[in-house]
């Protein structure tokens, strides 16, 4: 049997090539037929699959609030909802605000984006180069030497002194109870 298209699968496919446009952003398929947008493995965007009624479920740290208070959404469901997911859901026949989903779904995405990716979204890196610079991988080396140089010293230090040696067995007993003793600030009991 055919898989049954709707109106809305042009909507999936427009709001999926947008994500997909964003800097390392990949599909994810956490379930059979799902198609999410992911960036370094975190979703951002849960979009219904291809041939089902129209859902979007996007991070929205900073529009949540007034999001939820449209009649087409809805915290998202298995507790992502408290975390600021919204989840936007639509009727066969009604319209869809795909602008303000586009907005939703760049705001999801610069929430779960490392800093890296986030500049190269701002233009901020225009080669789009992932690989440290050489300089920046010498200060690491030398940073990690320092480390290691640090460690071994305290390492050192730690074997000149001599631990303390714990107290016999009746001296630490003896103690105890005279400490007990003080601290009911009553005279110990001759034995």
């Amino acid at each position: 049997m055919a898989k049954k298209t709707r109106p809305t699968d042009r909507v999936v496919k427009q709001l999926r090539k947008i994500g997909l446009g964003y800097p390392g952003a990949h599909l994810k398929s956490p379930w059979p037929n799902h198609k999410d947008l992911a960036v370094k493995d975190k979703t951002f965007c849960y979009l219904s699959p291809e041939g089902r009624p129209f859902s979007i479920s996007c991070k929205l740290p900073a529009s949540g609030f007034d999001a939820l208070l449209l009649p087409f959404t809805e915290p998202t469901g298995y507790g992502l909802g408290r975390s600021g997911w919204v989840t936007a859901t639509f009727e066969p026949g009604e319209q869809i605000p795909v602008g303000l989903l586009q907005e939703w779904l760049e705001e999801s995405y610069r929430a779960q984006a490392p800093k890296r990716l986030l500049a190269q979204l701002d233009g901020g890196d225009e080669g789009g180069s992932s690989k440290p610079t050489k300089k920046k991988v010498a200060g690491k080396k030398k940073v990690a030497a320092k480390k290691k140089a640090d460690t071994k010293k305290r390492a050192v230090s730690r074997k000149k002194t001599p631990a303390k040696k714990k107290a016999p067995a009746r001296k630490r007993a003896a103690s105890s109870k005279t400490a007990q003793a003080k601290r009911k600030r009553t005279p110990p009991r001759k034995s």
